[in-house]
């Protein structure tokens, strides 16, 4: 794997073309390092109105209106974690989903945190699962990920070819709406791997219905 991580710079442009170029890079905390497979993009303040700023920022949020390459974890649905990578100029409020991974390092670890019987493809399949299995939460919020420190997102080699496929090629990268979101549902701003086994089922927001037994 590929020490290197990946200069600010790489960070500091529209959250919809630093997406794709994400996969295929490692995100590392500790002894736990994932290739990722899967990502969302989110737009900044205004334009996307499924992104956490698209109302401005909120002390929930300010952590996507800093610097670009720093990290963005949020609790969500009151039980999970979810992690971003800032992008843009300090002050624009856009980042990357980091929905899904190949954990390449410190697979014991990762086991450790989400379960004994966890299949390895499911390590870090989904963004909440990605974020057990690195480790990762609401402390390291704001955490740099460009400046060599634990955590880190570096170049990384590509991935190995599907099953049933053979030979030496770049991977597809495919696009399409981004997963559970009710507004801006059409967005093509999810990127992935085609067929590899780590990516998350696409889901449709499915709205919650009100209890019949709630009374009017």
């Amino acid at each position: 794997m590929t020490e290197r991580p990946l200069p600010r710079e790489f960070f500091d442009r529209p959250s919809h073309e630093v997406a794709p170029d994400l996969l295929g890079k490692v995100l590392v905390h500790g002894p736990v390092a994932v290739r990722l497979t899967e990502v969302e993009a989110y737009g900044p303040p205004g334009t996307d109105p499924a992104s956490h700023t698209y109302r401005g920022r909120t002390k929930r949020n300010a952590v996507m209106f800093g610097p670009p390459g720093h990290v963005y974890v949020y609790f969500t649905y009151g039980m999970h974690y979810c992690v971003n990578l800032v992008c843009l100029p300090e002050g624009l409020g856009s980042a990357v989903l980091i929905r899904a991974g190949e954990v390449v390092e410190g697979v014991e670890a990762a086991r450790a945190r989400r379960g004994p019987v966890v299949r390895d493809r499911d390590l870090a399949r989904g963004p909440a699962r990605l974020t057990v299995a690195l480790g990762l939460g609401r402390e390291h919020n704001g955490l740099d990920a460009c400046d060599g420190g634990a955590l880190r997102i570096l170049e990384g080699d590509p991935p190995a070819d599907p099953p049933g496929v053979v030979g030496e090629r770049p991977p597809v990268i495919l696009a399409g709406p981004r997963t559970g979101i009710s507004t801006a549902v059409e967005t093509p701003w999810r990127f992935w791997f085609a067929g590899n086994p780590t990516v998350s089922p696409y889901r449709r927001h499915v709205p919650r219905r009100r209890s019949s037994t709630s009374g009017v």
